[in-house]
């Protein structure tokens, strides 16, 4: 339901004074704007090739009939983009953030502020040059829990996100809220080009060969050969006079050089892109809010992580760049980041610079006297006959059915998963100290979390039919913000962890917290 009073407060706009309690308000001006656009986008393709099959009959009148019909859709298209505009509204109010939309049907949603745990500031491209901004209002729920407004002036939507803070700060203590100070907060890492294009290098992806492989699959029509034909690229690549076909073999050893050196470019060149898109002008400083990141060359993300709300921590490497000692920090919060849970603190750093962010949210490295322990050795050694069960049948199906030695491809795959389970058994660790709980998992990429004990919501021991035959569990830590486990401990060793952090909980008042 829209009242009088809504209507008065949204015919202002959004420019001049911020929104004040009660006060409905539509977004920004420009918004119904940058959604035409938007859904024009997605109109594009598919208006592509109707044009293409229409101009490939050679019809000139239907060429003269599909134009109007394109300017009548985009026409439609914004002034749909209009109309859920006009009947999109939101409302600051003294306890929630309410908003109401839809054209034919209505529908009204409401957030208190105590389930709001942050509130996000985005610009993709087109919003960033019309000095716009999504904010997002993150319940850690994720779907229709949270609340979107595209698109707000970039100053609204920093005055918003800071009344939205200030007024969930106040309910919680009861006093209000510090006031934001106007100096630099200080910058704990940060990645110039040089570190970005860097970062690029180890981003290796053929994603974007998937890509096209796809699209050349649905749309093979429009090409001149068949792309799954090895001939038609050997013709290809065979150059001016099919030089390269005339060296026979050799030849053959060429194209297929060039052909992998090509995927490896293009491989190359796909991470250094995705890298720079995404991880441009990094920053991640310390405010009196907590930690806020900034990142992004066409789409700008401005993420504020509460330090309180951080659960956990997650560091871990790549097989390539652990010899350069290049690392990765995650940082486990209610809010999400991007679909997931962990926010990225350092995506890139090492370790020297990541220490210092780890010591801003309260968490700690392990310490030189930590005490390590394994898990059990019965665990792996289950794994491997578990594996051995499917895989030597198929070994032997493969040598009675099959003319080709294809039986030898499940013994090489069973070995392997040997040969791993060893190294996991070698390398993988936990400890527990009087703070922290920690878990380390591989050798080639090592991965390592750390979870505070008094901040773990759940402890659990999950035990199956071979489990408890063989004396071994799982510790399942539960976390507001992401889950952590600990496989293939000895019963006695997790049945010791689960005492001690449950000790831990159950010594915290955990109105401390907040």
């Amino acid at each position: 339901m829209v009242g009088a009073s809504m209507e008065a407060g949204t015919e202002a706009g959004t420019g001049g004074a911020p929104p004040t309690a009660g006060d409905a308000r539509r977004t920004d001006g420009l918004s119904f704007a940058v959604r035409g656009v938007t859904m024009l986008g997605q109109l594009v393709l598919p208006l592509g090739f109707l044009a293409f099959s229409i101009a490939k009959d050679e019809k000139a009148g239907a060429l003269a009939f599909f134009a109007p019909i394109v300017i009548a859709i985009i026409a439609f298209n914004f002034a749909i983009a209009y109309a859920s505009w006009r009947r999109f509204t939101y409302t600051v109010g003294e306890a929630d953030i309410r908003v109401e939309s839809g054209l034919l049907s209505r529908s009204a949603r409401a957030v208190p502020y105590e389930r709001i745990q942050d509130v996000s500031l985005e610009q993709k491209f087109l919003p960033r040059l019309l000095g716009l901004t999504e904010v997002r209002f993150e319940t850690g729920a994720g779907g229709k829990d949270e609340i979107t407004l595209r698109y707000l002036a970039e100053s609204e939507g920093e005055r918003l996100r800071e009344l939205v803070r200030s007024q969930k700060l106040s309910e919680t203590v009861g006093t209000p809220a510090p006031r934001e100070t106007p100096s630099e907060p200080p910058v704990l890492f940060a990645m110039g080009p040089k570190r970005v294009l860097t970062f690029g290098l180890f981003e290796f992806s053929l994603a974007v060969v998937a890509v096209v492989a796809g699209a050349a699959q649905q749309f093979d029509f429009l090409l001149d050969f068949d792309i799954w034909e090895w001939r038609e690229w050997q013709r290809l690549l065979a150059g001016p006079g099919g030089w390269l076909l005339a060296l026979g073999v050799v030849g053959q050893v060429i194209a297929g050089a060039l052909a992998i050196v090509s995927l490896l470019l293009l491989g190359l060149v796909t991470g250094l892109v995705r890298t720079a898109l995404r991880e441009w002008d990094f920053r991640l400083e310390r405010t009196d809010k907590g930690l806020r990141r900034r990142r992004g060359l066409l789409t700008r993300t401005d993420v504020v992580m509460p330090i309180h709300r951080v659960q956990a921590l997650r560091i871990g490497t790549g097989i390539v760049r652990r010899l350069f000692g290049w690392h990765r920090l995650g940082v486990v919060s209610l809010a999400q980041d991007s679909g997931g849970a962990n926010h990225d603190a350092a995506p890139f750093a090492q370790m020297r610079e990541i220490a210092p962010i780890v010591r801003e949210t309260g968490f700690h490295l392990p310490r030189g006297d930590a005490d390590w322990q394994r898990g059990s050795k019965n665990y792996r050694i289950d794994r491997v006959v578990i594996a051995a069960l499917f895989l030597v049948p198929l070994a032997v199906g493969c040598a009675v059915f099959v003319s080709a030695p294809l039986w030898i491809a499940p013994l090489l795959g069973l070995a392997w998963i040997t040969v791993l389970e060893a190294f996991h058994f070698s390398h993988d660790r936990h400890a527990l100290d009087p703070d922290q709980l920690y878990s380390r998992q591989g050798w080639l990429s090592p991965k390592l979390a750390i979870a505070s004990r008094v901040k773990l919501q759940s402890v659990e021991i999950a035990r199956g039919p071979i489990a408890r035959r063989r004396g071994y569990a799982t510790l399942h830590l539960g976390l507001a913000g992401g889950q952590m486990a600990v496989p293939g401990l000895p019963i006695a060793r997790a049945e010791s962890l689960r005492e001690g952090v449950l000790a831990s909980i159950g010594k915290r008042d955990f109105s401390a917290l907040l």
